[in-house]
């Protein structure tokens, strides 16, 4: 692992997937970096298309690009359409990492995914786990275009020499999150709930399961902070963990919703529906090592999310 000292300063960065949560968190941390970001809508230019990424890239003529663009959903939407999550995500991979290479631009960074990571890994995951057991099969096809993502980056650095990296978030949140019952993870889901329990009088809100899975949370504007972190100091063919450091039960979770949003009735559980993976931690000692640690706490978290949710979406 190679503590780099590369300098955003003065460069022209891409921002790919600008509108989605964590590519917003990206553009408003750049703000404080004297760069000149560049980002484009999808109405103009269509990431599956090679050939238009290729002329995009070739005229813009970025220094950095940060790939946060892709295809997402949940359990349902992964399940329901595995041949877009699959293609979609390796199309819009492949045609930027081969026009980054093409038009010379010095440092990519792919964005992937805890689900890269074994069903079965042991906890907390770290980035050698990648590869050594079956995925969780209801995100497998999404799971396996983004390893193929870190390949790519890989392959790049040793066929070309490209000083092209891939990190791996844990569960996000935060102010542009999905906050649709149908599709939405559970932080911002649990937010719903308790907020719509708390506008009807309700006695309670509903929380799937038994509430005793573990899972770790990390505030999005940190990740954008990791992101420009690493891009200016980590160099390696390896992928590079980025979590929040601890963990928390979801029933843990719901009570922190609860006392941020003022909802002050019971919170119950839908036995019915699965807890899905005991235990979902991500081994960040990586990026710690680098310097680099979260800041925000759950609550703090939480709070600055539900004032963005009741501006946004209310």
């Amino acid at each position: 692992m190679t503590d780099l000292h590369y300098s955003l300063a003065g460069k022209k960065v891409w921002v790919a997937g600008h509108r989605g949560m964590v590519g917003a968190a990206l553009v408003r941390r750049l703000k404080n970096v004297d760069c000149e970001v560049v980002t484009v809508p999808h109405a103009a230019l269509d990431l599956t298309r090679q050939k238009d990424v290729e002329n995009w890239i070739a005229e813009t003529k970025p220094d950095a690009i940060f790939m946060a663009a892709a295809r997402v959903g949940g359990i349902l939407a992964n399940d329901s359409y595995p041949v877009e999550f699959l293609m979609e995500n390796i199309k819009i991979e492949t045609n930027v990492f081969s026009a980054a290479h093409a038009s010379g631009v010095s440092r990519v960074m792919f964005l992937g995914s805890s689900c890269i990571y074994p069903r079965l890994a042991a906890q907390p995951m770290n980035e050698n786990s990648l590869l050594t057991g079956p995925l969780e099969p209801t995100n497998q096809w999404y799971a396996i275009a983004k390893i193929a993502g870190v390949m790519m980056a890989q392959a790049y650095r040793r066929q070309f020499g490209r000083d092209y990296i891939s990190c791996m978030p844990t569960n996000l949140y935060g102010p542009g999150d999905n906050f649709d019952l149908q599709e939405s993870h559970v932080l911002s889901a649990l937010i719903v709930k308790a907020h719509l329990a708390k506008e009807a009088n309700s006695d309670s809100f509903e929380v799937w399961g038994t509430g005793n899975a573990q899972r770790e949370f990390l505030y999005v504007d940190d990740m954008a902070e990791a992101c420009v972190f690493l891009m200016e100091h980590y160099s390696a063919d390896e992928p590079i963990n980025v979590g929040y450091g601890k963990d928390i039960a979801i029933r843990d979770v719901a009570q922190t919703v609860a006392k941020v949003v003022g909802f002050s009735g019971a919170i119950t559980n839908d036995l019915g529906k699965p807890d899905g993976m005991p235990r979902k931690l991500m081994d960040s000692t990586r990026i710690n090592a680098l310097g680099w640690r979260a800041s925000t706490s759950l609550e703090d978290g939480i709070a600055k999310t539900y004032a963005w949710y009741l501006e946004h979406e209310t």
